[in-house]
């Protein structure tokens, strides 16, 4: 749509709040996720994303770019090394490492989600699998709560500093609550394998199109 990277951040955050609230509610409905893991989440993932959007406020594109690029191939080689999370549920690791897990995965992504975001659902379902054990569906649940919530912060600081172009996030929003939706119903039905394949497809086109952000070929 050609705005500075700021307003468009903060218009994706305005769209993909309602888009997450309604695969956040699919995933409830089915049964995947572990509120022991997603409120710790969420609340970590508030704290973070609270402190990274007041931080991106003053930060230059360059490095918001910078830190995106920067984190997608360590994210990838995980992916490659890890081959078969996220398949199959280990065990429980009890309610204490449950908690302080999910509140440092929340908690570090939820930074990462304020500074810059592309990413952060992956990264969140990524480290719920890693840390937690759990499969790539329970995980995605998991993390779409602890997205709203940071999505939420985000939206709210990005709002009061005047960054939400409404004439394209209104759009944007239904477009993302229908993209949410089906995305939530397939990754249920279709199971952890469909989610990794996902993964790595979204991990490939994003570091695609920031390589040709550096390169100047776009300027998107």
């Amino acid at each position: 749509a050609g705005v500075p990277m700021k307003i468009a951040a903060g218009t994706n955050k305005f769209a993909n709040g309602f888009g997450t609230a309604l695969a956040s509610w699919r995933y409830a409905r089915s049964g995947n996720i572990n509120w022991l893991c997603a409120i710790p989440a969420a609340l970590g993932s508030l704290a973070g994303s609270s402190v990274g959007t007041s931080l991106a406020v003053y930060l230059r594109e360059d490095v918001l770019q910078g830190i995106v690029v920067g984190t997608l191939p360590v994210v990838a080689v995980i992916l490659v090394l890890s081959r078969n999370f996220g398949v199959e549920e280990k065990p429980d690791k009890g309610t204490y490492a449950t908690v302080l897990i999910s509140l440092g995965v929340g908690l570090l992504v939820g930074l990462y989600d304020g500074l810059v975001g592309p990413g952060t659902g992956t990264f969140l379902a990524i480290g719920f699998s890693l840390g937690l054990g759990y499969t790539l569906v329970k995980s995605s649940g998991c993390a779409k709560i602890a997205n709203l919530a940071s999505n939420v912060a985000s939206m709210v600081i990005y709002f009061l500093d005047g960054d939400i172009l409404f004439a394209i996030g209104i759009p944007a929003m239904v477009s993302s609550m229908l993209g949410n939706y089906l995305g939530a119903r397939f990754a249920i039905r279709g199971g952890g394998g469909k989610i990794r394949l996902v993964m790595f497809l979204v991990l490939g086109l994003l570091f695609v199109k920031l390589g040709l952000n550096l390169l100047g070929i776009i300027d998107f």
